[in-house]
């Protein structure tokens, strides 16, 4: 199998690499448990040092590193730049607090002495998407490694020089030799790393079918897994939002990153007594979108990462409106060199139509009219998917009502739903189970071994 990088601004494949053998895979797996052994018993000093180092890495070299993620999957360069350095945030947040996160909890008990006591599992395999080629797999790596644990990253196949910067990281910051290794294998290979024995956990990030394999065998094999999956986040908007500021930041939801994430804003419902002037704000916003170049700093949206993913979401696209949605602006792709794709706005979905429903990972914006918020939660929680949301009104009442009510791994009170490295992240239902991030996160690979003393 060969391994390539294809840019997607122009459709050309501009490097390819051949698949590690079985062997390779194997050796990696080995080096992985014996950085296992080294790492967990360093100090958390040491291991803070080390990433913070990475960190410093991720820092200076934003620019190159940027550069690679724009090459390989599309994203802005301005956009991949600050990929690298929230990278850097999420490195030194786990230097600064590992050590409190796992710090051993002491309990009431029958004994003279009783605590939790939270311990390293070893090499955690991580499955991860191309669409934020850094963050998603760095936000892994930082907890795994200050937790005393191994990460083997399998990438998407069509990121391999960011597998591969990503490994070189962690390397020059000086980890143990195996610490975090990037296999380069297709997707049929990742049954055989996971039911290794030496591999004692997995992680993914991606497709619902990839979620449900991976999860599938590692409950055969009885291992842990924390799932990330898809999302069709609900963004709602009540009269007395501040409309200026809601369609400002709507539009970057739902167009951040070429409008290619799972976190991104992509069903909006809006309070009739204010949805035409609010359908207005938003086609003057994404008309005035600058599609183009995305090596280019005044580039907003760059192209799709693929010809499929641009030609399926125009598919989706194209069935809503037979189904008798109605196209506002935009969404549709664009003729030429790369898989570009016009940011736009449909609505009047029925309820029929698969779009009502289903995710799509594009620029496109579902516009649902909606008589209270009531309504609006009502049609968010049909979804069979439930990870961020987002929320602009401030009448209190609604707002904790939609804190309650909405069936979502967040809620974000009149600003959009991101990740942070001080905040769990991860989503319920289809979206996915388990958390990353702030103690959840570097928690979630941990045995926590209860010690008790007489």
């Amino acid at each position: 199998m060969t391994i390539k990088t294809q840019n997607p601004a122009t459709g050309k494949v501009v490097k390819t690499f051949e698949a590690h053998t079985d062997a390779q895979v194997d050796e990696a797996i080995k080096a992985s448990l014996a950085a296992h052994k080294v790492l967990r018993d360093w100090s958390f000093e040491k291991r803070a040092k080390a990433m913070n180092k990475a960190a410093d890495i991720l820092e200076d070299e934003a620019e190159r590193l940027g550069e690679i993620m724009t090459l390989e999957m599309g994203k802005t360069l301005k956009g991949a730049k600050a990929e690298a350095k929230k990278c850097a945030w999420v490195c030194r947040h786990y230097a600064d607090t590992a050590e409190d996160y796992l710090a051993d909890e002491m309990i009431e008990s029958g004994a003279s002495k009783s605590y939790r006591k939270y311990l390293p599992l070893g090499p955690v395999l991580a499955v991860m998407p191309w669409n934020y080629p850094f963050w998603q797999v760095m936000r892994f790596a930082a907890p795994a490694l200050m937790a005393g644990n191994t990460g083997l990253l399998k990438h998407a196949s069509n990121v391999p020089q960011c597998a591969l910067a990503i490994e070189d990281i962690f390397k020059r910051a000086e980890f143990p030799d195996g610490a975090f290794s990037a296999l380069l294998i297709g997707g049929s290979k990742v049954e055989r790393v996971l039911r290794d024995d030496r591999v004692r956990a997995a992680t993914l990030t991606g497709s619902e079918p990839a979620g449900a394999s991976v999860a599938s065998i590692c409950g055969e094999e009885i291992k842990p897994t924390v799932l990330e999956l898809g999302g069709s986040d609900p963004f709602i908007i009540m009269p007395s939002a501040d409309l200026e500021e809601a369609v400002k930041v709507g539009t970057t939801a739902r167009t951040q990153n070429n409008g290619q994430s799972c976190i991104a804003a992509k069903r909006f419902f809006v309070h009739a007594d204010i949805y035409d002037d609010v359908k207005s704000r938003f086609v003057e916003a994404f008309e005035a979108l600058n599609i183009g170049d995305p090596m280019k700093e005044d580039t907003d949206i760059g192209p799709l990462v693929n010809k499929d993913g641009r030609d399926t979401i125009a598919k989706q696209v194209e069935n809503a409106i037979k189904d008798g949605a109605k196209r506002v602006t935009g969404a549709e792709a664009i003729d030429g060199d790369g898989y570009y794709f016009k940011p736009g706005i449909i609505e009047d979905i029925p309820e029929s139509s698969d779009a009502y429903h289903e995710e799509i990972f594009g620029p496109v914006m579902l516009l649902f009219k909606v008589k209270s918020l009531d309504e609006a939660i009502s049609i968010a929680n049909e979804s069979p998917f439930g990870l961020g949301s987002s929320v602009w009104t401030t009448d209190k009442a609604e707002q904790e009502k939609a804190i309650t009510r909405i069936e979502a791994g967040a809620t974000f009170i009149n600003s959009m739903t991101a990740s942070d490295p001080r905040l769990p992240f991860g989503g319920i239902k289809r979206s996915g189970y388990g958390r990353e991030l702030a103690a959840e996160g570097i928690r979630a690979f941990c045995n926590v071994k209860t010690v008790s003393i007489a």
